[in-house]
């Protein structure tokens, strides 16, 4: 990204406006943690990476001016920051990550001076700026080997530079194939109903140099029995033990028919976005959203006052529905109980025939 997705300035927290892309690029500045708070909410930041960034800055925003001068004050007031940001939205499990090691990094540092705790935790959102950038080039790396010359590519929603630090998920594939020289095309479904695909990852791509064709939700059936895709790579907002796999709202509908057309479908996501803690993706939290975002959707009222919405923001999409999970560090293909979690911890995975 040219501009910085979100950064730590001038003492407040800067970031890219995503509600008001492709038309405006614009940068907001957060001076509160109510503000971080709300632009997690109203998506002006999105993607679990971003929000696992947005909390981290945020806890640093929150206890930034704080007055404490024990560590047993200091460390209640940056748990009310904490589980106020947790409030915002409850599906990417980046953002409780986040959350749980800006915790412990305090309580660490204890016996430190309260100013010079406020400056380690500085310095811990700013590492996991640098850890995310790290990690998202090497998904980039490693979903390489899963692209051929003259692939087509479907994606879903927006998993790029605008929900990262900088590089991408699911587009940081698509980034590294179009770099090493690959000629490759991308299919980018609009992602209905706040347009993420048709706004933000037609963008991205548009500016990355990169073939992309724009598709309603509803076109992807076609479009892959026309025989126009190769692949589906998407991101993920949180993965569970058993590789079920939470995202944007329609992801689980591209994998019924990826399957029905015998394409393959991949997942695209940094470690941070495993959740061992949870057997399967029956365990996933679903965020609801709001009614007006449907029926008023950018302004504009297209259904009939007080009629019923029911407006899930992140389906889940089924393990055996998932070919590989590309991760920074390396890929993963079923059985993922075992293999996810060797993965994650630099294991070797026994079950896992080396692609990358």
């Amino acid at each position: 990204m040219p501009t910085p997705t979100i950064e730590w300035v001038d003492g407040g927290v800067r970031l890219i406006d995503q509600t008001l892309l492709p038309n405006e690029l614009k940068q907001i500045d957060c001076d509160d943690v109510e503000c971080v708070w709300e632009a997690i909410k109203s998506l002006r930041v999105r993607g679990a990476p971003a929000i696992g960034i947005a909390g981290a800055l945020g806890t640093v925003l929150g206890i930034w001016n704080s007055k404490e001068t024990r560590f047993a004050e200091f460390v209640d007031e940056l748990h009310g920051v904490t589980d106020y940001l947790a409030s915002s939205r409850p599906t990417a499990v980046n953002l409780f990550w986040a959350l749980d090691r800006m915790k412990m990094t305090a309580a660490k540092h204890k016996h430190l001076e309260i100013a010079e705790i406020k400056q380690v935790l500085l310095d811990e959102a700013l590492k996991i700026i640098d850890e995310d950038r790290a990690m998202c080039r090497a998904i980039g790396e490693h979903g390489l080997s899963l692209i051929k010359n003259n692939d087509t590519i479907l994606t879903h929603c927006n998993a790029g530079g605008l929900a990262t630090a900088d590089y991408g998920t699911a587009l940081a594939v698509m980034f590294k194939a179009h770099e090493s020289g690959k000629n490759i095309r991308v299919y980018a479904d609009e992602t209905r109903p706040l347009l993420q695909g048709s706004r933000l990852t037609t963008w991205e791509l548009m500016q990355a140099g990169i073939d992309v064709t724009l598709i309603c939700d509803n076109m992807a059936a076609q479009v892959m029995k026309e025989g126009k895709i190769q692949c589906v790579i998407v991101g993920a907002d949180r993965i569970a033990a058993n590789g079920d796999a939470a995202n944007k709202i329609g992801t689980y509908g591209v994998a019924v028919l990826a399957e029905a057309h015998e394409i393959p479908f991949y997942v695209a996501a940094p470690t941070s976005t495993l959740d061992f803690s949870i057997d399967t993706g029956a365990q996933i939290p679903i965020e609801q959203r709001r009614a007006e975002e449907i029926t008023e959707g950018f302004g504009r009222q297209t259904a009939p006052e007080g009629v019923k919405v029911y407006s899930p923001a992140f389906d889940v999409t089924p393990a055996r529905l998932i070919d590989a999970i590309i991760t920074d560090k390396g890929i993963a293909r079923p059985p993922y109980e075992i293999n996810l979690k060797a993965l994650a911890e630099n294991r070797e995975m026994p079950n896992y025939a080396q692609s990358s």
